[in-house]
């Protein structure tokens, strides 16, 4: 069988997606692009905002289209949270929830002998444990991998349904993530990339009970810090980078408590999503403008040059003028090397759905464009500060019309060398000159 994987949304989907391709691959399907004509098409979903969920049916459609015979089968968020509504779909076959990935192969086997409609969704109370997919050796990016961790979220902000639609936290074993790390090594990836719904909250729930290693109790060690612990001993030349830490659960001290690690980049995505001490509380973000500071503060006491990316939402429901005001001038303070800008999409089942005082469309619309033209220039200014100097930088890619090649600093800043293919998948310091293009040109020493 040919198989098209379509995947939405975060970093976890898409380690996910390689995860049940490399199920059906052992299972002797071959892997086609996500447009090219399919016997199977698993459409991986995303239901973040309205649009996710525009974009999946819209795939779906025109998927089913370009081959009529086709099995359609739909999992991840979407599905998970409104699975009659997915099942609706005159195009759909299967309709698998966040807790189903797993079993997908099987189902699509039993549609092929059955040709009955399927729907497998586990209940939020049901997804109380790590579903186990074994480890993953390869991926589509022969440079960088990304390794989930954890499961499931229990912030319940009130803008947010990830929590309906991943369940309970429950984290991975350490040890197999130090296994699936070493296995990647080996492979010659040169970055380990861990992601999870809420990686900050890796080890915290009452059921984490993996022995610690003698080193790790004298000192003291908790969450995400075993983990990070671990790969960095492993050996091999690569680097280690987080793709993310709530605000809502670490703190200033234990942000400095992961700095020791020499892998661990200096780079982080930290989630503000309002500068507004009002708004962060309707949002139930349980932290404000200056614990949030307090930990930009330590990242960049540690290294002036840290990068920042964020993500800010503009538009909730409640936020006045000044509170937006105030998300501009939190760019402004941090200087954050990437600002992901998002109008609030009402979402039906969250609390904020039900609060008053919904912000019309055209303020929000003018609101985000004020909110991306301030994150350019807090990008710029950064960048502007990294000139004059040297940086490792991951390369990825060779631009064969311009005698480039291009990659990511440790800080995660985008650079454009002269280089050739040789040089892909290498480390190498590199002078940063000047802005070029959506990053910068620099000079490997």
């Amino acid at each position: 069988m040919k198989i098209a994987f379509h995947t939405l949304g975060c970093k976890v989907n898409q380690y996910e997606t390689e995860a049940m391709k490399g199920q059906f691959k052992a299972a002797g399907c071959t892997i086609v692009g996500e447009e090219d004509a399919a016997d199977v098409y698993i459409i991986n979903t995303c239901t973040v905002t309205n649009l996710a969920d525009r974009k999946s049916r819209q795939y779906i459609r025109r998927m089913k289209k370009k081959c009529p015979k086709a099995v359609v089968a739909v999992t991840g968020c979407y599905a998970q949270v409104k699975p009659d509504e997915v099942a609706a779909l005159e195009e759909v076959d299967i309709v698998a929830g966040t807790g189903e990935k797993n079993n997908l192969l099987a189902y699509v086997n039993r549609f092929l002998e059955e040709r009955q409609r399927q729907k497998h969704i586990k209940a939020y109370d049901e997804l109380t444990s790590y579903d186990d997919k074994g480890i993953i050796t390869s991926m589509e990016s022969r440079t960088r991998a990304y390794i989930k961790i954890q499961e499931g979220c229990d912030r319940f902000c009130s803008y947010c349904l990830i929590p309906f639609a991943r369940g309970h936290v429950r984290s991975r074993d350490p040890e197999e993530v130090a296994a699936e790390a070493a296995a990647l090594v080996s492979q010659g990836f040169k970055e380990i990339i861990l992601t999870g719904i809420n990686t900050a909250l890796y080890g915290t729930e009452e059921s984490f009970c993996y022995p610690l290693k003698p080193d790790e109790e004298a000192a003291g060690m908790s969450g995400i810090e075993i983990i990070i612990k671990r790969i960095n001993d492993l050996e091999g030349e690569f680097r280690i980078r987080l793709s993310s830490l709530e605000p809502t659960v670490i703190n200033a001290e234990y942000v400095k408590r992961l700095m020791k690690y020499e892998r661990l980049c200096p780079h982080l995505h930290l989630s503000v999503q309002s500068g507004s001490n009002h708004v962060l509380k309707l949002m139930n973000r349980h932290y404000d403008r200056s614990e949030y500071l307090e930990i930009v503060k330590a990242l960049r006491d540690f290294d002036p040059l840290y990068g920042i990316t964020t993500d800010i939402i503009c538009g909730f429901p409640g936020e006045t003028e000044e509170d937006f005001e105030d998300s501009l001038d939190m760019i402004r303070r941090v200087k954050f090397c990437k600002v992901h800008a998002f109008k609030y999409s009402k979402r039906e089942g969250t609390a904020a759905a039900r609060m008053k005082e919904q912000v019309p469309s055209e303020v929000k619309n003018r609101r985000s464009e004020a909110l991306i033209a301030e994150g350019e220039t807090a990008a710029a200014e950064f960048m502007e500060s990294c000139r004059g100097a040297t940086r490792p930088v991951l390369f990825e890619e060779f631009i064969e019309e311009d005698d480039m090649i291009t990659g990511y600093t440790d800080n995660y800043i985008k650079v454009y060398a002269k280089g050739g293919p040789d040089d892909l998948n290498s480390i190498k310091k590199v002078r940063l000159l000047e802005k070029y293009k959506d990053g910068m040109k620099g000079e490997i020493e």
